[in-house]
């Protein structure tokens, strides 16, 4: 089994910035892409950033040039980096992540426990 354990969000002021991180542990053989999705309240969920093993990357059109995915590969942990944050992105904020337990083993993929993120006006 392979565990997400989430941190970081909070509340912030408009404009302001915050980091989440999602950090995966457990029987690990390969650790596939990473993302990033929000959900609001009375909304449904949403995807907000993508990044594939290598490093390529996916934001949402709503995001773009304001979040930053990136990853640690040494360490199993995916980042969303928020800047210019604005009320419309207050959400829970889920990471999800693909993965292989041990050779010969299907894919999987696994959740974190979310992370509620406000943006005050």
């Amino acid at each position: 089994q392979v565990q997400l354990v989430q941190s970081g969000g909070g509340l912030v002021q408009v404009g302001g910035s915050l980091r989440l991180s999602c950090a995966a542990s457990g029987v690990l053989f390969r650790l596939g892409a990473m993302e990033w999705y929000r959900q609001a309240q009375g909304k449904q969920r949403e995807l907000v950033a993508t990044i594939t093993t290598t490093g390529s990357t996916n934001h949402a059109d709503s995001v773009k040039g304001r979040f930053t995915i990136s990853r640690d590969n040494a360490k199993n942990t995916a980042y969303l980096q928020m800047n210019s944050l604005k009320p419309e992105d207050t959400a829970i904020y889920y990471c999800n992540a693909y993965y292989i337990s041990n050779i010969g083993s299907s894919p999987g993929n696994s959740w974190g426990q979310g992370t509620q993120v406000t943006v005050s006006s």
